[in-house]
């Protein structure tokens, strides 16, 4: 969330800008994970990030444009941080399967199953997409090293993606037994 500190008086018209787009951005992640994209509004965002109507539609025209755009801040904002941790290598696949947990996840949960049916939400997620998988092989590359080859990186991808949905359905410990039971299996097939 963007910190604010100048007096409201003397803000300019950029920080003022960026301020109400991060409460947009910010109330539409909160609005995705308390009731799924089908009860998420442009209406409802606009109320919850206390911003009138016409300030959320000269940011953000569609539902779509609002709701992506939500999901790739949380994705820049997650990278940093966990990069920012600087995760010991060993510890590398641990970070990516974190990486898939959280307010970030469920709401790109909830907008990947809506764009399955959604044609204009599919079309407005295709460049998000693109995105999150760079920034998820850049983070991998930075934290794992020349340790798993790019191959290796794409299935690890995958395969923490599988693993977090399925999670869904699965108590912490179980979660956590089935980790450690499949983690060392996974290290085995992409390391080097």
């Amino acid at each position: 969330m963007i910190q604010d500190t100048a007096p409201q008086g003397n803000r300019t018209q950029a920080q003022r800008t960026a301020a109400t787009r991060a409460k947009l951005l910010d109330a539409a992640i909160d609005s995705l994970v308390e009731h799924g994209y089908s009860g998420t509004s442009t209406q409802g965002i606009a109320k919850r990030a206390g911003v009138s109507r016409g300030a959320q539609l000269h940011h953000f025209p569609t539902k779509e444009s609002l709701v992506v755009a939500a999901v790739e801040h949380l994705v820049d904002k997650r990278l940093t941080e966990i990069l920012e941790a600087r995760p010991e290598p060993e510890r590398g696949f641990e970070a990516l399967l974190d990486g898939f947990s959280g307010p970030l996840f469920d709401a790109a949960l909830e907008l990947w199953v809506a764009a399955r049916t959604d044609r204009v939400l599919h079309e407005a997620m295709i460049p998000l997409e693109r995105k999150v998988s760079d920034a998820l092989r850049i983070g991998c590359l930075e934290i794992m090293g020349d340790r798993v080859t790019p191959e290796g990186i794409d299935l690890s991808i995958e395969l923490a993606r599988g693993f977090a949905v399925s999670a869904l359905m699965r108590t912490p410990e179980s979660d956590r037994e089935f980790r450690e039971r499949l983690l060392p299996v996974w290290k085995a097939l992409v390391m080097k």
